[in-house]
C-alpha cells in the first residue's frame, strides 16, 4: 500500500532524495517501459533546445542516471563540459557507469554550488516536479547560466483532452503504480502521477520561468500533450 504523501505526490527532499536511491537500480528500466522508449527522443528534443555546440559549458540537473547528460556531452564535443549534478548518490553511480564524458556531482538543486554565470545553459529532464521548491530551482537554474543563455525544462504534463487524458488517467493511475509493486516500491510509482498532476501546466511553468529571471518562454507540447519542453534565454 502506498503512503498517503506518495499518494498526494508531496514528499519531503529526504524522502524524494531515499526514494531515488531505491529505485536506481531499475530507473532505466522502468522509464522504458513507461515510455515504451520514448523517452530518449524527448531528451534529444531538449538537448536541441539548450542550441549548445562544440566547446559550450552546459549543466544538467537532475540528471538522475545521466542520459540528457550523456546527449549533450555529445553536442559540445570538442572542447566542451557537461556536469551532471543530483543529489542521489546511487543515481549518479549509475551515471557513472554510463559515461566518463561527463562530470558526475552531487548537488542540491535549490543550492547549486556553481558560480554565477559559469555555464552556457542548464537542463533539467524529469526532474523540477520534484524540486521541493520549484521557483528557487528554476532561479538557481537561472543564476548559473550566463545572460544569453538558455534553460530547458523537460517535464511531464496531464493532457486535457480525451481520448489521451482518458488513457493517461488509466495508465498513471492504475498501470504505472502496479509496475511500481512488481518492481519493488508502489511508493515510488504512487509518487508519480501525483507529482505529475500537482506539478504547474504549461502556461503557468512559462510564467514561472518568466519569474525566475528568463525571457523570451516558449514551450512545445508532444506525445498528445503528454510531454511539455520549455525554453528560456536568461536576461
Amino acid at each position: 500500500m502506498a503512503s498517503p504523501q506518495a499518494r498526494t505526490g508531496t514528499l519531503e527532499e529526504g524522502q524524494v532524495r531515499a526514494m531515488f536511491d531505491r529505485i536506481a537500480r531499475v530507473y532505466d528500466l522502468m522509464n522504458s517501459v513507461m515510455t515504451a522508449g520514448m523517452h530518449h527522443r524527448w531528451r534529444e528534443r531538449a538537448v536541441d533546445l539548450a542550441a549548445v555546440g562544440p566547446g559550450a559549458r552546459v549543466l544538467d540537473v537532475a540528471a538522475g542516471t545521466g542520459d540528457l547528460a550523456i546527449e549533450l556531452a555529445r553536442r559540445v564535443e570538442p572542447g566542451g563540459t557537461v556536469v551532471g549534478s543530483d543529489f542521489s548518490e546511487a543515481m549518479l553511480d549509475r551515471a557513472r557507469q554510463k559515461s566518463t564524458a561527463v562530470a558526475w556531482e552531487w548537488a542540491n538543486a535549490l543550492s547549486l554550488p556553481y558560480a554565477d554565470d559559469r555555464f552556457d545553459a542548464a537542463t533539467v529532464g524529469f526532474g523540477a516536479r520534484n524540486f521541493s521548491d520549484l521557483d528557487r530551482g528554476l532561479a538557481e537554474m537561472a543564476r548559473v547560466v550566463r545572460p544569453g543563455g538558455r534553460v530547458v525544462v523537460l517535464e511531464m504534463t496531464t493532457p486535457q483532452r480525451p481520448p489521451l487524458s482518458t488513457f493517461f488517467s488509466i495508465w498513471f493511475d492504475r498501470a504505472i503504480p502496479l509496475l511500481g509493486r512488481l518492481a519493488g516500491d508502489p511508493d515510488a510509482y504512487a509518487y508519480l502521477p501525483s507529482s505529475v498532476r500537482r506539478f504547474p501546466g504549461p502556461e503557468p511553468l512559462a510564467g514561472r520561468m518568466v519569474a525566475s529571471g528568463l525571457r523570451d518562454v516558449r514551450w512545445i507540447l508532444t506525445a498528445g500533450g503528454i510531454i511539455a519542453l520549455h525554453v528560456g534565454t536568461v536576461r
